[in-house]
């Protein structure tokens, strides 16, 4: 590195960067043109960068699975935690009972806020695709009831989902960022908390009034809009509810807290260091959802257990991706190419934060997809980290994140998702999910840059 910086530009350093290009060409043209699944094109972009740069063969693949297995190690576990905890909310009838609670309470102007309000409960402990499904019939319901505009009401609540999916851990961007950069998931959760509130207001309820505007004429299909049977079927309390979404990230903020406030030898700091780390966190979660949320349900054993394991099918294709990705960082590092972007950044007086956001966007905007805009640029971007205290590396976590989230067209199945459950044309989609997602990125990183100046 030291020599990069003395010597200049070296035909070593054109190499990698040259096959770091030419890596990324070939996800990108795998998962948009040949329509190969992620986890696929990322192995495939991995031995593609590792042969480029003149690694050995059988370094690359070493390499590469060790990079999976971490990834996996470490993020799969929460991954899987985290749609455990998803899905014994939905089928409690959990999610059900924060809808009708929150939205009991709203009238007229509230309701936009009340919307945005369910999304980030319900997106809290789910997967952006698994809230989006159990969300829509909510927002079109409320919809038909109030007689409001269907993008008044559903843009605050696609915020919400969208703005946790990029900025809040246990969401797998950000723990495959987080895990990546060495960044401590408890600072990284508050500070995607305190960009992200103030994020989701503007893109979510302010956007919102914006949107019914710009797409005035969005009606809902009235196919999709349902009518719920089970308004009789036991469920549990609000306050068993909220207790349950909210105990894991109660749990990661203590620990931040305490890491900041106590001593390393403090017993109290221990404490909190154990049941605050992600795993024990959600851990924690799920199994007082069994209770709180399983019983009052009327799910006995069996049907917990069923469950539970339902809700692991549906996600082990995002932990491949995200393994896969941590292949690719992997590949990325053992070939040197963090180390000549680390020296291009220095020399160009470039911000690490804003080098992370740009780089997420490109792969963004070029695969579609924002898990993988988050682990590649994750690896690429890595050794900036590498001297950060941990304020700043989760800052850089953040700005990937807003970064992944840029300007969804129609690469990315999020955008034919909204478009069809809202029965929107290309074009309206374009005008209102895209640039709600645009508005979310921008905002995201214009709050992120200043904030990394004052801690």
């Amino acid at each position: 590195m030291n020599a990069v910086l003395a010597t200049g530009w070296t035909g070593h350093d054109t190499r990698l960067i040259a096959a770091t290009v030419v890596a990324i060409a070939v996800i990108v043209v795998l998962i948009t043109k040949v329509k190969l699944h992620p986890f696929l094109s990322l192995t495939l972009g991995s031995l593609v960068l590792g042969l480029t740069a003149g690694m050995p063969i059988t370094d690359v693949i070493k390499k590469f699975s060790a990079g999976v297995g971490s990834t996996v190690a470490s993020v799969g576990i929460l991954i899987a935690l985290g749609a455990m905890l998803g899905k014994l909310l939905a089928d409690s009838g959990g999610a059900d009972q924060i809808v009708d609670t929150v939205l009991g309470k709203a009238r007229g102007a509230a309701l936009p806020w009340a919307m945005a309000l369910v999304a980030a409960l319900i997106g809290l402990p789910m997967f952006f695709e698994i809230g989006l499904v159990l969300l829509i019939p909510v927002v079109l319901l409320a919809v038909k009831r109030t007689g409001k505009p269907l993008m008044l009401l559903g843009i605050p609540a696609l915020a919400g989902l969208s703005v946790l999916h990029g900025l809040v851990p246990p969401h797998p961007g950000p723990l495959a960022a987080a895990g990546a950069l060495n960044a401590n998931v408890g600072v990284t959760l508050a500070f995607g908390l305190l960009v992200g509130i103030p994020t989701l207001v503007v893109a979510g309820p302010l956007f919102g009034k914006v949107a019914a505007r710009l797409v005035p004429d969005a009606v809902a299909p009235e196919r999709l809009i349902p009518e719920r049977a089970d308004t009789d079927k036991p469920r549990p309390s609000f306050a068993a509810t909220l207790t349950t979404v909210l105990l894991p990230v109660v749990l990661m903020l203590a620990k931040a807290l305490s890491d900041i406030l106590l001593a390393k030898d403090n017993q109290a700091r221990k404490i909190f260091d154990f049941a605050g780390d992600p795993l024990i966190a959600l851990l924690a979660a799920v199994l007082v959802g069994m209770v709180l949320l399983g019983r009052p349900a009327g799910l006995d054993r069996a049907k917990l257990s069923t469950v539970v394991g339902d809700s692991l099918g549906p996600i082990a294709g995002i932990i491949l991706i995200v393994g896969a990705g941590g292949g690719f960082k992997q590949t990325l590092v053992e070939a040197g190419v963090g180390d000549v972007i680390t020296g291009l950044a220095k020399d160009a007086h470039l911000s690490p934060l804003l080098l992370g956001w740009l780089v997420a966007v490109a792969i963004r905007l070029a695969t579609g997809s924002a898990t993988v805009a988050t682990v590649s640029a994750a690896g690429i971007v890595a050794p900036l980290a590498a001297d950060m205290d941990p304020s700043h590396s989760a800052l850089l976590v953040l700005a990937i994140g807003a970064g992944s989230l840029f300007f969804s067209h129609v690469n990315d199945a999020g955008f034919w998702l909204v478009k069809e459950y809202f029965g929107l044309s290309v074009g309206q989609t374009l005008k209102s999910w895209s640039v709600m997602e645009t508005l979310i990125s921008v905002v995201a990183i214009a709050l992120i840059l200043p904030l990394s100046l004052v801690v």
